[in-house]
C-alpha cells in the first residue's frame, strides 16, 4: 500500500517550473487539462506561430477542420474567419488529440511473477512439481466460487509441496452446493488419512456423498434443515465401506479394512438463511475443523488439532468410517461482518492460535469475498515446514439489496 502510495504522489506532482532539465514548452507535451494562457490566446501573431503555439496538437486539428472550410464543430458561433478559436477544455476534443498512448503490455506477460506463491515468512525451498502417480487424473488444485444472493462462497483445495514434491495426488477434498427452495447452502471438508492407501479415493467419496444426503433431507422433510446427522454419517459410511469391498474385490470387507484404505476426515454442515439471519450447523469427524473470523479475531469453533495435557500437538486421529458414539451438531448465527472458514489440518495448523503471520494472511485476505482463482492463492502460500494439503471453504453473510455490498 505504501509503495502504491508514492508512486501516485509522484504521478501527480506537477512539474518544477525552475527544473533547468525540463524539456523547452515548444516540444513539452501539453497537459490536456491544463487551460492555454489568455494572452497568448488573445495575440493573433502567436497563434499562428506555431512553435508558440500552447497547444500545437489542437491547432493542427483546427487547420484539418472537415475539409470544407466550414467552421468545425469547436468553432464558436460568429467567430471572425481566419482566426483560429480558443482552445476549450472539452472532453471530446481532448479525445480527438492524437497523444501517443505508452504500448500496451502484451496479454499474460506477467502471469507468472503474479501467480508466484505467496510467501509467509520463512518459504518453502524451491524444487519441480512431480505429477502424481495413480490409475485415475487428480488435479493439483480446485477451486470455486460463487454467491446466491444470502451468502458468498469460496471453495480451494491445493496439493501440499510436500506431495507435489513426493509425487502424490491431493488426499484432501471439498464439495458444496445451493438448494435454491431454501437458500440453504451445504458444505463438507475432507482429509483423507495418509496412512490409508487411498486416502484421495475417500476424502472425494465422503464429500460427495455428505453433500448428497444433505440435499436430499434440506429438501425433503428438513425444510432448509438437516433432520437426522445419524443417517448423514451412516449414509457416508456405508459408501466408503461399499467403495472399499468394490476395490478390494471382498465383499466382506468391513470398517478395518475400510479404514485401511480409505480413512477419511469430515465436516460438514449448512448454513440456512432466515428472517432472523443466517444459522450454521455442521458437525466433525478427525482433526478438520471450522473457524469464524470475528471482531477482527480468529475463534476456532470445532476439530482442529488441540494440546495434550504435555503442550504437544497429537496427530491421532478417529476418521471415518469409524463413527462416533455421539454425534453433537454445532448450531450458532453467523452475523453479518463475520467470516465462517471450514477447513482440513492444513489450512487449521499453520493458522495455529489464530495470531501469527498466517492468520494476519487470510485476515487481510479475505476481509470481502475474491475471486475464486485468488481464494486458491492465498490457501496456495508458502511457509516452511507447512507442506501439508489444504482445503478451506469460507462463507460470507451476503444481500443482494440496494446499496448493499456486491461481489
Amino acid at each position: 500500500m505504501a509503495l502504491f502510495g508514492k508512486r501516485q504522489s509522484e504521478t501527480e506532482r506537477r512539474p518544477d517550473r525552475s527544473d533547468p532539465a525540463r524539456r523547452p514548452d515548444s516540444v513539452q507535451r501539453p497537459d490536456s487539462l491544463q487551460r492555454p494562457d489568455p494572452a497568448q490566446q488573445s495575440d493573433p501573431a502567436q497563434q499562428t506561430d506555431p512553435v508558440q503555439q500552447p497547444y500545437p496538437v489542437r491547432q493542427s486539428g483546427a487547420q484539418h477542420g472537415n475539409g470544407t472550410g466550414v467552421p468545425g464543430p469547436g468553432t464558436a458561433p460568429g467567430a471572425a474567419p481566419g482566426r483560429e478559436k480558443a482552445p476549450e477544455p472539452a472532453p471530446d476534443s481532448v479525445v480527438a488529440v492524437p497523444v501517443e498512448a505508452p504500448a500496451a503490455a502484451p496479454v499474460g506477460m506477467n502471469i507468472a511473477g503474479h501467480w508466484r506463491p505467496i510467501v509467509v515468512g520463512k518459504p518453502v525451498p524451491p524444487f519441480d512439481i512431480v505429477p502424481p502417480r495413480g490409475l485415475s487424473y487428480r488435479p493439483d488444485t480446485v477451486c470455486d466460487g460463487w454467491q446466491t444472493g444470502k451468502m458468498a462462497l469460496r471453495l480451494a483445495s491445493v496439493r501440499g509441496y510436500q506431495h507435489r514434491y513426493e509425487g502424490r495426488p491431493r488426499e484432501d477434498d471439498a464439495a458444496a452446493a445451493w438448494d435454491e427452495g431454501t437458500g440453504t447452502v451445504v458444505f463438507a471438508v475432507a482429509d483423507g488419512v495418509s496412512s490409508a492407501r487411498q486416502p484421495h479415493i475417500g476424502s472425494q467419496l465422503a464429500c460427495r456423498s455428505a453433500v448428497d444426503e444433505m440435499l436430499s433431507q434440506v429438501r425433503g422433510e428438513g425444510a432448509g434443515y438437516v433432520a437426522d446427522w445419524d443417517k448423514l454419517l451412516s449414509t457416508v459410511h456405508w459408501q466408503l465401506v461399499e467403495q472399499a469391498r468394490r476395490i478390494l474385490h471382498r465383499p466382506d470387507a468391513g470398517p478395518e479394512e475400510t479404514a485401511g484404505l480409505l480413512a477419511t476426515t469430515l465436516v460438514a454442515g449448512t448454513a440456512t438463511p432466515t428472517d432472523q439471519g443466517v444459522f450454521v450447523h455442521l458437525i466433525s469427524i478427525g482433526d478438520s475443523g471450522a473457524w469464524q473470523i470475528k471482531h477482527d479475531t480468529f475463534y476456532r469453533l470445532t476439530g482442529g488439532k488441540g494440546a495434550g495435557t504435555d503442550g504437544l500437538y497429537s496427530s491421532t486421529v478417529d476418521p471415518l468410517p469409524f463413527l462416533p458414539g455421539v454425534i453433537r451438531p454445532l448450531s450458532f448465527a453467523l452475523e453479518q461482518q463475520t467470516v465462517l472458514l471450514v477447513g482440513t489440518d492444513g489450512f487449521g495448523d499453520p493458522l495455529g492460535d489464530g495470531k501469527g503471520a498466517v492468520a494476519r494472511h487470510f485476515y487481510y485476505g479475505l476481509l470481502s469475498p475474491v475471486p475464486p482463482l485468488g481464494f486458491a492463492h492465498l490457501l496456495d502460500f508458502s511457509r516452511e515446514t507447512y507442506d501439508d494439503d489444504r482445503t478451506l471453504i469460507a462463507l460470507w453473510p451476503w444481500n443482494d439489496a440496494p446499496g448493499g455490498p456486491s461481489c
